[in-house]
């Protein structure tokens, strides 16, 4: 111990090798009462920088957290603002000074309790067309050079061997989506002729430049092509490329071959509407003009209305839009604004869930680093240190630790946003129309971040030291040899009122169903985490009289040496066992959740498919490929041998309801089927009704959405199409495999003219023939169309995704890797700082005469105990919520892949041996001990 008199008379600062902070206190000139010191600033200083100094490993556990929550919290916010400032891609229309397009927004306004309305919205996902009569009002606008009228309609399309150049691939068909336009909209890009002329007749077309590359056809070529009716043969007249873009690419994210504007209206099949206008405005009249002109000519005496307004809902609105800037894009990529949503929701409720993790990951590590140097604090506050001193010294440790660390995530966290991002990408989570922008000021995200990751850090801290600032310099000496024996009141009564919560949240889900119980499920989840976090201490003592019994009797010497040091510290083991609660709950719900749905969903759609044959194409129709149309089906229905053929409708309705009374719209997957293929074809499980009833005006309803809503046979449903058509339809039928199948189901006539282009995915064959004799027979009608249809047996099971689970499954990976990061650093730093602070216990029981093989073995039972607990725990707590969500919505137990689980384990028993056994091996290394004092 050292010390050195100060300039107030009177007072004496020491520091001792166990206990380095300088602390002052009366000298025996002036025995009777502490002495303030005068400078408390300098004096904090002091001791925060010897603190640090000394105990470098505990602050490096922190740190080590704060780096990965600051990075963690920046990546996902630069996501999540990104996604916010995205909008879809500009194409096909960046010649146009502006687009006039329909709206594809529906919008639900319910009045609450109080009187007060309250709307929602949600996004369309079949084109809103605009009517033709309005190009005279737009062309006469001043300003306005010309306002051509659009339609894109898919098509399939195939080289003939004659059409393609030497050396060029084996003809094929287009693997990537390809749309038909009318030669007068190429402008809008604008396209100009690479070589050739514009078609001038109806069997004319000219491609663009890119997919005339990828099919290796050259100018006097022929190709097929099949949009929605029968397929035909067209003389390639002209290639076309993007103006300015040279001539080696096209517009890069689809397809364009255009038709002469006549053709192009009778394929497109709706010659008295357009999917769009694009404007094109005079040189040197701003785009401002053109809007406000537009605008004006469009709101006349007359409002121009969009297709379709007679059955939109009351609140929609039905006027035209003129859109400019990168609004340009959205009449382009219409799945763009609905994947923006779903990814904007997904990524805010995982920041959400994040941000709680790392809150309760940095106050546990923070308390614990804290925590393992009471005894000195209490000394601290016996010879005199006072609160203020105390919570200033702490306070600049963590401020020192957390401001390095939060600024090293912060810079971190933007290749983690790119990282990120492209991994959506190249799962295909993201369309590729979606623009996700990154300006300047998205970079200075990070700082905020940081700053709240500080906060957290100073917040954790400052709680943690107030119980010894708090009380008397005799009772915190007295408190800091030896942890309490009941953890605080407080503590336990929240603990048990959380559990009592999730319980109760557990029990609600059971008894609901739908989107009720998953909520109630999640609600389960959290609130019993957080109760079994606050419990720890009850945790860890019953744990111990569980296992300690087998621990004492088979362990041996080191057995009950575990066993006793763990009673001893019941809060210490707590604790360590904390995180790895949190890491199996959470885990194993994230994982358990989408897989037992999936599983289910995957059985009952297999159960579902009875047909004999399918016959599919490359894109399904699925990708904005084209699909199978409607006339290929009859032709194939005609087949000898073929007893029942259906086409496979997939498109979106929406359902608007109230939820806890809030307006709510949700967009569902929904698919039709011919009802007199039901059910030799498809089988949905009919447990009331008939679905041969199915028809125009009719709608079959799943079990549970018929239970949530109270429908029954006969009852009138209404829902609105993906076209905004708002409808009532009455209940024919009601199903049960609403997992695989949607929870509603339609006839074709009924579903087909809601959508932009009614393309199956793929149809379903019943066979009264030997299937070998009728495949080959299918495969010749095939042989006429350009789509690349196959013809395959044993078709595999229908199964309705929501259209954002491409994102939820990458999403689900980010955050079951994140929370695993996050809780493995937090088990590691947690045990580490608790091994750091029983060095002094563990060499002196090398002095008492316990061996080094003795005293492995009792850290080995304690790593055991340890990591047991917490997966026994956090698979309670996980168990309990996925019960009362997949009984309900899945109608069976919940269900983790073997592998998975073991992945679970192995993570939980390295982790836990890691943090027990690495921080010991010096303690252990010295064959003779000595020096009990020294760290």
């Amino acid at each position: 111990m050292t010390y050195a008199p100060q300039d107030s008379p009177g007072t004496v600062t020491y520091a001792s090798h166990d206990s380095p902070e300088a602390t002052t206190y009366a000298s025996h000139d002036s025995p009777v009462r502490p002495v303030r010191p005068v400078r408390s600033r300098r004096t904090a200083r002091f001791l925060a920088a010897r603190s640090l100094k000394l105990h470098r490993k505990a602050w490096a556990a922190v740190f080590a957290v704060l780096v990965l929550t600051s990075l963690v919290l920046g990546g996902f916010a630069l996501a999540t603002l990104s996604t916010v400032a995205g909008h879809a891609r500009v194409e096909r229309y960046a010649g146009a000074a502006a687009v006039v397009a329909g709206d594809q927004t529906t919008r639900y306004t319910a009045e609450l309790v109080g009187g007060e309305s309250h709307s929602a919205s949600a996004e369309l996902t079949e084109r809103v067309r605009v009517p033709r009569s309005v190009l005279p009002r737009i062309a006469a606008v001043p300003g306005v050079r010309a306002a051509v009228a659009d339609d894109a309609f898919p098509v399939a399309m195939s080289a003939n061997a004659t059409a393609t150049r030497a050396g060029a691939p084996a003809p094929t068909s287009t693997p990537t989506p390809v749309y038909g336009h009318s030669w007068q909209a190429a402008a809008l890009a604008p396209f100009t002729l690479r070589e050739g002329r514009a078609p001038a007749g109806p069997r004319q077309v000219v491609l663009d430049g890119s997919l005339a590359d990828r099919m290796g056809v050259r100018v006097g070529g022929t190709i097929r092509a099949q949009s929605l009716g029968t397929p035909a043969t067209y003389e390639i007249c002209g290639i076309a490329a993007p103006k300015g873009q040279g001539d080696r690419t096209g517009l890069g994210h689809q397809g364009a071959v255009f038709f002469t504007d006549q053709r192009a209206r009778q394929l497109a099949g709706h010659p008295g509407s357009t999917d769009a206008i694009g404007v094109l405005a005079e040189p040197g009249v701003s785009v401002e003009q053109i809007h406000a002109g537009v605008r004006a000519a469009l709101a006349g005496a007359e409002p121009a209305r969009s297709v379709g307004a007679g059955q939109r809902y009351e609140d929609d609105d039905t006027g035209l839009r003129v859109l400019t800037g990168d609004s340009r894009g959205e009449p382009e990529f219409l799945d763009a604004a609905p994947s923006r949503w779903g990814l904007l929701q997904l990524l805010a409720s995982v920041c959400a869930l994040v941000v709680m993790i790392a809150v309760l990951v940095v106050a546990g590590t923070i308390a614990q680093a804290v925590h393992q140097r009471a005894r000195e604090m209490a000394l601290l506050r016996a010879v005199g240190a006072t609160p203020e001193q105390l919570r200033a010294t702490v306070s600049r440790e963590i401020r020192t630790v957390a401001v390095v660390a939060a600024v090293t995530g912060a810079i971190g966290s933007v290749p983690v946003f790119g990282l990120l991002l492209r991994l959506l990408r190249s799962r295909d989570a993201v369309p590729a129309g979606l623009e996700l922008p990154t300006p300047w000021w998205l970079y200075a995200v990070p700082l905020l971040t940081a700053g709240l990751t500080v906060l957290v850090a100073w917040l954790a801290g400052t709680l943690a030291c107030r119980r010894t600032a708090r009380v008397r310099p005799a009772q915190a000496m007295g408190e800091a040899q030896g942890e309490p024996e009941r953890p605080g009141r407080g503590r336990t009564v929240t603990g048990l009122v959380m559990l009592c919560l999730g319980a109760a949240s557990a029990g609600t889900a059971v008894l609901q169903f739908g989107e009720v119980a998953a909520m109630a499920a999640s609600t389960a989840a959290v609130t019993l985490v957080i109760g079994c976090a606050l419990l720890g201490p009850w945790i860890a003592r019953g744990a111990l009289r569980v296992l300690g019994a087998p621990a004492r009797r088979f362990g041996g010497a080191g057995g009950y040496l575990a066993a006793a040091a763990a009673q001893a510290n019941s809060r210490r083991l707590g604790a360590a066992i904390t995180p790895i609660v949190l890491m199996v709950a959470f885990v194993t719900v994230q994982m358990s959740g989408g897989a037992t749905l999936d599983r289910q969903g995957g059985r009952q759609g297999e159960e579902a498919v009875r047909a004999d044959l399918a016959v599919t194409t490359a894109g399904s129709g699925t990708t904005g490929g084209p699909g199978i149309t409607e006339e290929t089906v009859d032709r194939i229905s005609r087949v000898p041998g073929v007893a029942a053929a259906s086409g496979v409708l997939h498109s979106t309705v929406v359902l608007a309801r109230k939820d806890v009374g809030e307006p709510r719209l949700d967009r569902l997957p929904v698919l039709a089927v011919s009802p007199s293929a039901m059910p030799r074809l498809l089988d949905p499980g009919v447990v009331e009704g008939d679905t041969a009833k199915l028809g125009r005006g009719t709608v079959a309803v799943g079990k549970d959405r018929a239970r949530s809503l109270g429908l029954g046979i006969g009852s009138v449903v209404t829902l609105r199409y993906g076209d905004g058509a708002n409808v009532s339809l009455r209940v024919a039928a009601v199903y049960e495999r609403s997992l695989a199948l949607g929870d509603f189901l339609f006839a074709t006539e009924e579903l087909a003219p809601h959508m932009s282009a009614p393309l199956h995915s793929r149809v379903l064959l019943g066979l009264d023939a030997p299937a070998g004799q009728v495949q080959a027979a299918v495969q010749r009608v095939l042989a006429d169309s350009a789509t690349g249809a196959r013809v395959t047996p044993h078709p595999a099971g229908e199964q309705q995704k929501a259209e954002d689970r491409g994102v939820g499954e990458v999403i689900t990976v980010v955050a079951v890797s994140v929370i695993g990061g996050f809780t493995v650093i937090a088990v590691l730093s947690t045990l580490t700082l608790i091994m750091i602070g029983r060095r002094q216990e563990i060499q002196l029981l090398r002095l008492v005469g316990a061996g080094r093989r003795q005293i492995r073995r009792m850290l080995r039972i304690e790593a055991a105990v340890v990591g047991l607990t917490g997966l026994v725990v956090g698979a309670a707590a996980a168990l309990v919520p996925l019960v009362a969500l997949s009984l309900p919505l899945a109608g069976t137990l919940p269900y983790l892949p073997p592998v998975q689980a073991g992945v679970i384990v192995a993570v939980v028993a390295v982790t836990v041996a890691a943090g027990v056994l690495l921080p010991m091996r010096p303690a252990l290394r010295k064959r003779h001990p000595a020096g009990v004092g020294k760290r």
